[in-house]
């Protein structure tokens, strides 16, 4: 395989897999919905509007990323939705340690989350600088 072939593999692999972690994602907040209400701050407004909207977000935006005419639009929502998300994640902290779900989410958890956000946003913004459109 030529060199330009591989990186345009990887390009379109990691596309692939970054589309399919916000479709998934996405769907989670309507198979899970209840886990979510126990990481939206309080004092944010109509937590299942917020819950359902972002669910919806990311499953459109995950979608959109994988055409090339709407990627760079894509992208930068995705960006503005998660820096969006950061006061869930700077609430998880302070909870630390609690149950969401069936899942103990550890002080180092709910750290570990915030870096997360930062390649996420990353991740969008590559994908942003780097496509056509």
């Amino acid at each position: 395989m030529h060199p330009i072939d591989n990186r345009t593999f990887a390009f379109k692999l990691f596309l692939w897999i970054y589309a399919v972690l916000y479709v998934v994602a996405g769907l989670n907040h309507f198979v899970s919905a209840d886990v979510y209400y126990d990481i939206i701050p309080k004092w944010l407004p109509a937590p299942s509007f917020l819950i359902y909207l972002s669910g919806i977000s990311e499953i459109v935006l995950g979608i959109l990323l994988l055409f090339s005419m709407a990627r760079k639009l894509a992208s930068i929502l995705l960006i503005l939705m998660l820096i969006a998300f950061i006061p869930a994640h700077i609430y998880m902290v302070q909870l630390a340690p609690f149950m969401l779900g069936k899942v103990l989410i550890t002080p180092f958890i709910a750290w570990a989350r915030l870096p997360l956000q930062v390649l996420f946003i990353g991740w969008a913004w590559y994908y942003y600088r780097n496509s056509s459109k």
